[in-house]
């Protein structure tokens, strides 16, 4: 854990979130500034800064994220009608939490490209 990430805060509940899912590995919860009906975030609760700080030992908790993504999304009703997966790494890319997170954004069409 960072004693700085707010990820890592919400993880040991130290700040409020609304919980979707949560296993012994993950966090899925809901953005607190959602850009589309469904908007919810999905972390590992090891703290890895970003994409690039991955290594063959995440691979389990990166597969559970990316098995957990579609079971959330048939569980809310997004998975016929499509949903988008956004991972931003990088300062240029978007990312403003250093802690690798997924995006789930669904509920209204998604324009391209989105940036």
């Amino acid at each position: 854990m960072s004693t700085d990430c707010i990820f890592c805060k919400i993880i040991q509940k130290e700040i409020q979130a609304k919980v979707l899912y949560e296993t012994e590995s993950i966090l899925t919860f809901y953005d607190l500034n959602p850009q589309a009906p469904i908007h919810f975030l999905v972390i590992p609760k090891k703290h890895i800064a970003s994409l690039n700080e991955t290594s063959p030992e995440d691979v389990a908790v990166l597969g559970e994220i990316l098995t957990t993504i579609p079971k959330l999304a048939r569980e809310l009703g997004i998975a016929d009608s499509g949903y988008r997966v956004i991972q931003n790494n990088g300062k240029q890319a978007g990312q403003t939490v250093a802690h690798i997170h997924f995006h789930v954004l669904g509920g209204r069409g998604l324009k391209w490209p989105p940036g």
